[in-house]
């Protein structure tokens, strides 16, 4: 029988494929250069074809490499989806399902969403993680992540901004919510239809910096003097606690404070921010058929308003 390249030769190929970089793809695979660089070696051996092209100026595909790039990883993921269903056929080991949350939108309902479908499918255990925007988009590339829940601007009136454009052909966006931004403000008391320049008045509790929701906050508030920030905070939870501790007022989801039962004490903008809350994930994953069930259950939940 013909000699046919392993696994793990293939699979290193793939990474040098995504990154263009052997140390790059060595680190992706989780191995010493030496080792990778002996991998795709044996693999180019095994083939008799040279798949990357090197030179003193760095390394890339050759024409026969970018051409059986595709089809290697296809073939990869048509293996490890045909593993997933087995296992769940057949009942004998737990399928894993890491999801992301974005830290500052801290989804309450994602969470109960999460743990009915685990507990209806008791094959599946689900591994949450609560991360930033830009943590969560370089896992889901990474495939560290399966799936991930976050924002994206909608329109000019939800933040100042064009729609998102930031997710490539690569991956499926499942929009779930519009969460529009309230000002929550208990010791307050303050008053129905704000304005920017209202806002601008008051003590404000902001998301931490370099978080996407204080990317947002920015440009709502863009070009505009604002009052002195009262306090940064990393999630809505401790902004929606120090507000109710302290006279000053957070920018924060309506949706969120319903589910903390908060049915007082904000008020709506006169110039809405309305943010789109989506779920995101690999088009080409190989547990695409069990995220798909997945993505469905919290669509249907969130339209029949089930928790």
């Amino acid at each position: 029988m013909e000699e046919m390249p392993s696994l793990s030769q293939l699979a290193c190929f793939v990474a040098y494929g995504h990154t263009g970089n052997f140390t790059q793809a060595a680190q992706k695979a989780n191995i010493t250069q030496s080792a990778f660089s002996a991998q795709i070696k044996r693999l180019e051996t095994t083939l008799g074809i040279t798949l990357i092209r090197r030179s003193h100026r760095g390394s890339e595909l050759t024409p026969a490499g970018k051409e059986f790039l595709p089809k290697v990883e296809n073939w990869l993921n048509e293996l490890h989806q045909m593993i997933v269903d087995l296992k769940l056929k057949t009942n004998t080991h737990a399928i894993e399902l890491n999801v992301g949350i974005l830290s500052t939108l801290g989804d309450v309902q994602m969470n109960a969403h999460i743990a009915h479908f685990e507990r209806e499918n008791k094959k599946l255990r689900f591994n949450v993680f609560d991360l930033e925007d830009s943590e969560l988009r370089a896992a889901l590339t990474e495939g560290k992540l399966d799936v991930a829940s976050t924002y994206l601007s909608t329109d000019e009136d939800a933040a100042g901004n064009p729609p998102d454009t930031s997710a490539s052909d690569d991956f499926t966006i499942r929009h779930f919510s519009y969460d529009t931004m309230v000002f929550y403000a208990p010791l307050l008391s303050p008053k129905e239809n704000l304005t920017r320049e209202d806002l601008a008045l008051y003590p404000m509790v902001y998301y931490v910096r370099h978080s996407l929701m204080h990317r947002l906050m920015q440009t709502y508030f863009k070009n505009m003097e604002t009052s002195k920030p009262a306090a940064h905070l990393s999630t809505p939870y401790a902004m929606m606690m120090y507000c109710e501790q302290t006279p000053a007022g957070a920018l924060l989801p309506d949706r969120l404070l319903r589910a903390m039962g908060r049915k007082t004490g904000w008020a709506e903008l006169e110039n809405p921010l309305r943010l789109d809350a989506s779920l995101i994930y690999r088009k080409n994953s190989p547990k695409k058929n069990i995220i798909d069930i997945y993505v469905s259950h919290v669509l249907k939940s969130f339209q029949q308003n089930l928790y």
